[in-house]
């Protein structure tokens, strides 16, 4: 998409599409690419609202000349987030408005100096401030470490627009529409949690705080930095992201499991057959070496029961496993249902990890706990069954 969109009067959408992009901050595969969402304010006076990643400045140069008379300037640009994949024209920006005034807050500034020797023309702003444009005002909201120290939202009173930074945003760039009512919104909502659970699940008690602090706000549309603008159910992708970030779970059980030559994954199967006859028809089931960490973490954030099955690898837990009970750590995952099963040869490992994994978890381990040598026998699949069992009783209790 190329054009600009009008989303109110005298408000644009004049984001880009990256589709050239593999991984999102090198981490996270993007395979339908990610939009870097901006928008305008066209008033007495001219605002932007975040910029783009640099090697798109020049479409995003297009689409802000496209809407102003020959001539007029843009007065301000309100920095909601540092990452350069929206801070990314700034320095280039100041170029070609060299009268621009920067809006952000005290860390907003350290960083702007920090990332491009930007120190003059910055207007600090604090928590509750307003900006009247004209006819519009603008209201700051701080909401530190959703996802970024310096993360704040900007309120348009007159709209009820929120420019909600990253927050409420996902991967996948815009193909043809922009507004939840003109994409694939069942897509974009799946894209929006991967980005939450991978990138902003980590401050959920900041998001909470986020909440709490916008609660009197009269929000009537949801402009994110990234993915859809919510302008016909802008209540859905809030309540999502309260859920999200009370870790609110569905009924469901992710399987994940590492296998090098199939034992493990004879294991993974029956424990799988024992979740069916329990009635649990919502099953997630990944190969951890080649599903990538992004999609499993996601499911997990998602779905209430969790069961890791792992061979071992030299003496210790199979290393894509161990990168996943690492990220899980990270995410400080919790009101979840959790069972580990491990196999072996001629040195034990997985199965220890994955139990001190679990133990120290803020979250109920349910059994057995099975451990194999080499191959299953009839006995040890029974048991697995038998452990799909308990887990599809643990998660609708």
């Amino acid at each position: 998409m190329s054009d600009t969109v009008r989303i109110a009067e005298g408000i644009y959408w004049i984001g880009v599409n990256d589709f050239e992009t593999n991984l999102f901050e090198a981490l996270w595969p993007l395979p339908r690419g990610v939009s870097y969402n901006s928008y305008i304010l066209i008033d007495d006076k001219v605002v932007l609202i975040d910029t783009v990643k640099g090697p798109f400045f020049s479409d995003f140069l297009d689409k802000i000349r496209s809407l102003l008379p020959e001539g007029r300037k843009v007065d301000y640009l309100v920095v909601n987030h540092m990452e350069p994949d929206h801070s990314g024209s700034i320095k280039v920006l100041r170029e070609a408005f060299p009268e621009i005034k920067i809006i952000g807050n005290e860390k907003t500034k350290g960083m702007l100096d920090a990332f491009y020797g930007v120190t003059d023309n910055v207007v600090t702003v604090k928590d509750g401030d307003e900006l009247e444009i004209g006819s519009k005002t603008l209201q700051f909201h701080m909401t530190p470490m959703v996802h970024w120290p310096e993360t704040m939202m900007t309120f348009e009173k007159t709209t009820g627009l929120l420019f909600s930074g990253d927050a409420f945003g996902g991967f996948g760039a815009l193909n043809g529409g922009i507004f939840d009512d003109e994409v694939d919104i069942d897509y974009f909502e799946d894209e929006v949690l991967r980005y939450f659970s991978n990138i902003v699940g980590r401050y959920s008690s900041m998001v909470q705080k986020a909440f709490e602090k916008l609660k009197n706000v009269d929000i009537k549309v949801v402009c994110a930095t990234h993915g859809p603008v919510w302008r016909k159910n802008p209540s859905r992708i809030i309540e999502l992201y309260d859920r999200w970030s009370k870790e609110e779970t569905e009924e469901g059980v992710v399987l994940v499991y590492g296998s090098m030559y199939g034992n493990t994954q004879k294991m993974m199967e029956a424990v799988a057959s024992g979740l069916v006859k329990g009635g649990v028809d919502k099953i997630r089931v990944h190969n951890i070496s080649t599903t990538h960490i992004s999609f499993i973490i996601r499911d997990i954030w998602r779905f209430r029961g969790l069961v890791l099955g792992s061979c071992t690898y030299n003496m210790e837990l199979f290393p894509p496993m161990k990168q996943l009970v690492s990220a899980i750590e990270n995410r400080m995952m919790k009101n979840r249902k959790i069972g580990v099963f491990g196999s072996y040869t001629w040195s034990g490992g997985a199965l220890k990890e994955l139990q001190e994994f679990a133990s120290k978890s803020k979250c109920d381990q349910v059994g057995p706990v099975i451990e194999v040598k080499s191959c299953p026998t009839q006995e040890d699949l029974e048991n697995c069954v038998e452990l799909g069992l308990n887990m599809a009783s643990a998660i609708k209790k």
